[in-house]
């Protein structure tokens, strides 16, 4: 069951058909299962530092898992770097993350840096803001 915040969330993503999309901080996997079915052949990554939070997003997404829509990773976004055979995202979303929210500033530099290596040329960021979502510009992270 999707609460109401993540729903909002979920219609203020431009999410497309076939898109490649990385959720930071997964928690249970409840927007990142959300996501998948308005991407149709998309696929999810959903990423966390909680061994926990990933141990039940997979044990609550094993369709989707199976279907190979959708996959979790025990890692904090900081630490999370690039596999020259894996293809970038289009976009990235990260709900109530410290390393991007102003909770762990030290944190904030590496963590924009790694999501601006993950994306493609034109993907796109967007995190907590002042309305539901914000798109969080990483020119400068490039």
């Amino acid at each position: 069951m999707i609460s109401i915040r993540l729903s909002a969330v979920l219609r203020t993503l431009p999410l497309k058909e076939g898109m490649r999309v990385l959720e930071i901080g997964c928690g249970p996997g409840v927007l990142a299962r959300a996501i998948i079915n308005q991407i149709g052949d998309g696929f999810v990554l959903g990423i966390d530092r909680s061994d926990k939070a990933i141990q039940q997003a997979i044990k609550n997404s094993t369709l989707e898992i199976q279907s190979g829509k959708l996959a979790f990773k025990k890692i904090a976004i900081e630490n999370f770097k690039h596999h020259a055979n894996k293809p970038l995202f289009d976009l990235a979303v990260a709900i109530r993350v410290g390393a991007l929210d102003g909770r762990h500033p030290e944190l904030a530099q590496k963590a924009f840096t790694n999501i601006a290596s993950l994306l493609k040329k034109n993907g796109r960021l967007f995190i907590d803001g002042p309305d539901i979502i914000q798109e969080i510009n990483l020119t400068k992270y490039k």
